[in-house]
């Protein structure tokens, strides 16, 4: 007998009916009445944030905050994503009728429409009807909107902000969704294959030999020439997003994902053909220039997929470039006041501890082998990593936020009551 979740998974969902709940919500200060998020804190006023700046680690834990701030800055070092004026702790939970921990579907959607759903949902309800997001609020109050990822611009994550499907695996329709629905003005990372069909290969060829699974398999049509169309210039290396101009910018600069996860030492990569920071940063050049604000999602994918596979020589590596990009986002809002700028994980991934060097300590295999030893920066000292899973883990995340509304985002909260205080930081609603 099928599962309620896959019953779920095998309908449709109207993306009409999300757009239209959006128009139904008032921007200035309708209540949600969906009864699965609180609001966090008091208002301060009517301070509004005319830019957010929302950025994720995939699968960042506090544990992963801690090894990247140990291998980069040391004992007695910050990370910039640690110097935000507010820090709490967001639970993951989904509502997933048959798993405990949530996946990067469900903890996005949660962020994006603050309503708690099962795993591999994007941007719907448990029942599998579309629900209105962060972003489509912004562009529905007339702001700029912007994606950037270093996975697949059609993953969970991105998606849960932008198109609306039971099933996340749908990458395609996904895409098809941003360009006809969403509209985000700016969309950057990797999965040029879903957007182009089988044997049409874009700009990344098909088969390369770094991996040669990959291929063009796009279901909905070449959307890259129907993104020209509808006017997004379409760039694919990093030449190309340098020079380009334009308000409407679309580039996918890899196959799949930006680079490639594997086990340590198996061909596994960190190189992606734009660093993550840079990519932020010709989002907030293109998105900056309108006189209404911004949404900009920034995701960093790699922390996950490297967890995943017990890597911590490239989580140390994308936590780096995560934490990079941070640094200009905080710049960013040093310089153009009324920018909310929050750094938040999904959920967790790994099971990550950070260990003594000890030779008689059991090191596991696969999945829970022990990694390392490592650097600790500033130091002669060393430290491993030991891991207790392949999967996710269901512990709360922390978050840190600065900028007008942040301090919603302080203390204990649920992940739904992030997007609940980013909403009103977007409105600027007063206390209560």
């Amino acid at each position: 007998m099928q599962s309620r979740r896959g019953q779920l998974r095998a309908g449709t969902t109207g993306v009409a009916a999300a757009a239209a709940l959006v128009m139904l919500l008032p921007f200035g200060g309708s209540e949600r009445g969906d009864g699965q998020g609180h609001g966090q804190g008091q208002g301060q006023g009517n301070d509004r944030a005319r830019n957010v700046i929302f950025i994720q680690g995939d699968g960042l834990g506090l544990s992963h905050r801690e090894l990247i701030r140990l291998a980069t800055v040391g004992k007695d070092g910050q990370l910039a994503m640690d110097s935000l004026e507010h820090a709490g702790w967001t639970t993951t939970d989904s509502a997933d009728p048959e798993e405990a921990v949530t996946d990067s579907a469900a903890g996005a959607t949660a962020f994006a429409s603050g309503v708690r759903t099962y795993n591999g949902a994007v941007g719907v309800d448990v029942d599998g009807n579309p629900v209105p997001t962060l972003l489509e609020a912004a562009r529905g109050a007339g702001k700029a909107t912007g994606l950037v990822t270093t996975a697949q611009v059609t993953d969970a994550t991105p998606a849960a902000f932008g198109a609306h499907v039971p099933d996340r695996g749908d990458q395609s329709e996904i895409a098809r969704q941003f360009l006809e629905s969403s509209r985000p003005d700016v969309v950057l990372g990797g999965g040029e294959d879903w957007w182009f069909p089988a044997g049409e290969p874009g700009a990344w060829e098909d088969n390369p030999a770094k991996d040669p699974t990959e291929q063009s398999k796009g279901t909905k049509g070449n959307l890259v020439e129907r993104a020209q169309d509808l006017g997004y210039t379409y760039v694919s290396d990093a030449e190309g997003l340098a020079d380009a101009h334009g308000r409407k910018l679309l580039g996918l600069f890899a196959n799949e994902e930006m680079f490639e996860q594997r086990n340590e030492g198996e061909g596994d990569l960190y190189e992606p053909e734009v660093p993550l920071v840079d990519m932020t940063a010709k989002a907030l050049d293109v998105l900056k220039r309108d006189r209404d604000g911004f949404f900009l999602l920034v995701e960093e994918e790699a922390v996950d997929e490297f967890a995943h596979r017990s890597n911590a020589t490239r989580t140390i590596q994308a936590g780096q470039a995560l934490d990079e990009t941070v640094a200009l986002a905080l710049d960013f809002a040093k310089k153009n006041r009324g920018t909310l700028v929050l750094v938040v994980g999904d959920h967790a991934t790994g099971g990550l501890a950070i260990e003594n060097v000890d030779p008689e300590d059991e090191g596991g295999e696969g999945a829970t082998a022990e990694d390392g030893p490592f650097d600790l920066a500033g130091s002669d000292l060393q430290f491993t990593v030991d891991w207790t899973t392949g999967g996710h883990t269901g512990e709360a995340t922390p978050i840190t936020a600065q900028g007008p509304g942040a301090e919603r985002l302080a203390g204990a909260q649920r992940n739904t009551d992030v997007h609940d205080a980013v909403l009103r930081a977007m409105q600027g609603r007063g206390r209560g």
